[in-house]
């Protein structure tokens, strides 16, 4: 089943390679989207692919690299859409 998933992560998650980590670990999984840091200090992804594996990003994502400290991992379940061809680390 194909979904996408909308991610918030909250705590220690910048400065930490938590996007190249976080992209590496979707590429390993065959997801596509994004991923990219905020200004308020969370990361923020978008994760589109089956399901079960977009369910192992987010898994990944509640512990993030060594050095993080995940504190909250707010996601929303939304329409697969087919827009990305991979996925990619984005900046502001």
């Amino acid at each position: 089943m194909l979904a996408r998933a909308h991610v918030f992560v909250s705590g220690k998650v910048q400065g930490v390679w938590f996007r190249g980590t976080t992209k590496d670990e979707a590429d390993k999984l065959g997801l596509t989207g994004w991923v990219r840091n905020l200004p308020d200090g969370r990361v923020e992804a978008i994760f589109e692919g089956e399901k079960e594996k977009i369910e192992k990003a987010i898994q990944f994502c509640g512990k993030g690299p060594r050095g993080a400290r995940v504190t909250a991992v707010e996601v929303s379940w939304e329409s697969y859409t087919g827009e990305f061809k991979d996925f990619k680390t984005r900046y502001f």
